[in-house]
């Protein structure tokens, strides 16, 4: 029989043994070590769980994800599940590479057992390069940076931590002048020279390509590269007269000869030469160092002086005879302040000359000229009476007038001008095949002293006469003789002529005749062989003694 005491043990044992019995549903079960792949669709499965219980039976145990990541899980029975949606991606570059949680199990309320459900996120190849966007702002390199000299370097990085290799685009033009040596290290080495005369811009496409993937995802940058102006270039002296061109585009001029005329009079005197006036520029153009000027030889013991900063030259006394001294060349330099030894050299040269007093002149202001349609390449454009049209300027100072340095030239005033040709000799010599019958043109003639510079000027009214319409003789027209008359008309003038010609010389034959019918002594004489005037009768003279 059981005493009080031990009927209480029995039933603490009885409640013990059940308890245990009943907590035993939540053993058996591990910590839980899994993986999933980034991108992975709502319901992936994780895991299962290995406890005896079934959160789903009669005498069910309650099942509980808790912890940092417990939200991208959820149990299906003893199953635990990827929870995500389309709004919600697994990300392994947002979210990290691993999931903690921890998986509780109560049984009427009682914890009976936890468990760390640890899950990797596996990555996939979901992301391309990205460029650092510092490393691809615009870059300004010097246009006296070495070759082979590391200009810039471009960075990407890729989320999935592919390798990247940097690639140039080489379709574009500038691609030329830069390199890569090393693919993987993004350092871009000048591969040939920089001109800041030739290009100040450039353009540049860099790839960086995932190399050690089956995408090959790539990605691409647009670089502009500014070329700085570097003090590389000498002076030039102006206008530049362009001798040569290289393959970039890269014009090579030669310094003018600047020219001025100067009498035995002048002294005291600024020189406005031409070209003018006498000026050269860095050719650095960005930079734009002051020049300093000089002249290196012909000032005749400072006959001529030049301003060192504005290049004016002035003339200090005159010259005692132009005869030996016909010309000046001098010989100025043009130097950098901050560089001698970058310099250029152009010639002045000074002519001296007689007092000019007269101007040139055209003895009209209008010349008449004529040409007749004809397939002939050219044309020599005559006047009145088809005479060849002479255009000519006089100059008084010449005692014949004609002034040897006399220079003709037709201004391209129009479009015609182009059609006419003139000579020296004051000839204008028209391209036929290209003019057309009844056309009117009119041409401005210049005539220029080359050693005074004054001009005259004239206009040369050209008139294209149709094939064989006759040139006028004079301004006031003139009408050819029989030209629209008929040949049988002036034929019967002619005959008419011919007539009045025969008739009076009949009168006049008889005239004669009856003359001689009334002169009796005339006729004797005549029969006698005697001069009319001779007399036939000797005088009587009285005898006289001895």
């Amino acid at each position: 029989m059981l005493t009080p005491w031990g009927l209480f043990l029995c039933q603490l044992a009885i409640i013990t043994s059940y308890h245990v019995i009943k907590a035993s549903l939540c053993l058996g079960g591990s910590d839980i070590f899994a993986t999933v792949s980034e991108n992975s669709p709502v319901g992936e499965f994780i895991a299962n769980l290995s406890i005896i219980g079934d959160p789903t039976g009669v005498n069910s145990i309650r099942l509980c994800l808790t912890g940092e990541n417990a939200n991208w899980f959820y149990l299906e029975g003893r199953t635990i599940r990827l929870n995500s949606s389309v709004l919600r991606v697994l990300d392994r570059e947002r979210h990290g590479s691993v999931l903690m949680a921890a998986l509780t199990c109560y049984e009427d309320d009682i914890i009976q057992s936890e468990y760390r459900v640890i899950v990797e996120i596996l990555n996939e190849n979901d992301n391309k390069p990205r460029f650092f966007e510092k490393t691809i702002q615009p870059r300004y390199i010097s246009e006296l940076t070495a070759v082979n000299s590391v200009v810039f370097t471009v960075k990407a990085i890729d989320a999935d931590g592919d390798s990247i290799t940097y690639i140039i685009d080489r379709a574009l033009p500038d691609a030329s002048y830069f390199r890569i040596d090393l693919p993987n290290s993004g350092k871009v080495i000048l591969d040939k020279p920089l001109d800041y005369e030739t290009k100040t811009q450039l353009q540049l496409v860099i790839y960086a390509v995932e190399t050690n993937t089956k995408e090959w995802y790539n990605t691409s940058a647009s670089l502009t590269v500014n070329v700085k102006d570097g003090d590389d270039q000498y002076p030039q002296f102006l206008p530049c007269t362009p001798i040569s061109q290289d393959n970039n585009h890269t014009i090579v001029c030669t310094n003018p000869i600047y020219a001025v005329n100067i009498t035995e009079k002048d002294q005291d005197m600024l020189l406005h030469f031409s070209p003018g006036p006498i000026h050269a520029e860095d050719g650095d153009r960005s930079l734009d160092t002051p020049l300093l000027y000089s002249i290196l030889s012909g000032a005749d013991k400072n006959r001529f002086q030049i301003d060192n900063q504005t290049a004016e030259i002035t003339l200090t006394r005159r010259v005692e005879n132009r005869h030996l001294t016909p010309i000046f060349r001098l010989r100025i330099m043009a130097s950098q302040l901050n560089d001698p030894k970058k310099y250029s050299v152009a010639t002045a040269l000074v002519r001296v000359l007689a007092e000019n007093r007269f101007p040139p002149l055209f003895n009209r202001t209008t010349y008449k000229g004529f040409i007749v349609e004809s397939s002939s390449p050219a044309t020599l454009v005559s006047t009145y009476g088809n005479e060849v049209l002479l255009i000519q300027a006089i100059d008084q100072d010449f005692v014949d007038g004609v002034n040897p340095k006399m220079h003709y030239s037709l201004p391209p005033t129009s479009a015609t001008t182009a059609l006419y040709h003139i000579t020296q000799e004051g000839v204008i010599i028209a391209k036929t095949d290209h003019l057309r019958p009844f056309e009117r043109h009119i041409l401005e003639v210049v005539a220029m002293d080359e050693e005074s510079g004054e001009v005259a000027k004239a206009s040369v009214d050209i008139e294209l006469l149709q094939r064989g319409q006759p040139v006028p003789r004079t301004p006031f027209g003139e009408e050819r003789l029989f030209r629209d008359m008929d040949v049988r008309m002036a034929g019967g003038i002619m005959g008419g002529m011919l007539l009045l010609l025969v008739t009076t010389l009949f009168l006049l034959i008889r005239w004669a005749k009856r003359r001689r019918r009334r002169d009796p002594a005339r006729r004797g004489a005549v029969a006698l062989g005697k001069h009319p005037n001779v007399d036939l009768h000797e005088p009587c003279h009285p005898l006289q003694a001895p």
